[in-house]
């Protein structure tokens, strides 16, 4: 699966107002709601399930980079939404570090090589010091999605 699948510009947030983990997973989910991703009346039960697998162990990589993900009946293909964060999020990263970016995803309950591959192309992706570094520049999410494509291409 390629990450430009399971995101577009519509998933991209330039602008996270959280400055810590759990609100920014709150902020995420909202904005998978209002975009119709998720169901209103599965939001609490996404967010619960996120923050359940953030406290058995940080998703903050390292390098300002966080990947909360969980599998949920909430949603039917996996979903996901990449935020950034000018000021830097307190996420309990392994380095101690704040996080710059933050990419959330969904993968329907019981799709567990699916979950695996998934993070494992968002891991390229965010793991990439050049593309990180552009990410954080970009003016607008269609800057940041481009940004996704020719990544994918080169």
């Amino acid at each position: 699966m390629r990450f430009s699948e399971i995101i577009g510009p519509a998933q991209i947030i330039l602008d996270l107002k959280a400055t810590d983990r759990w609100a920014a997973i709150e902020e995420l989910v909202n904005q998978l709601v209002a975009q119709k991703r998720i169901q209103e009346s599965r939001r609490e039960a996404v967010i619960q399930a996120v923050k359940n697998r953030e406290k058995t162990m940080s998703t903050g990589i390292g390098f300002g980079i966080a990947i909360p993900h969980t599998s949920t009946d909430a949603i039917e293909k996996v979903t996901a939404i990449l935020a950034c964060s000018s000021k830097g999020i307190s996420f309990d990263a392994l380095d101690n570090q704040p996080v710059r970016l933050v990419l959330l995803f969904l993968v329907p309950t019981g799709q567990y090589q699916q979950h695996l591959k998934t993070l494992a192309s968002i891991s390229r992706f965010l793991n990439d010091r050049q593309f990180r570094e552009k990410a954080e520049q970009v003016k607008t999410s269609d800057e940041l999605y481009e940004l996704i494509l020719k990544r994918e291409t080169s």
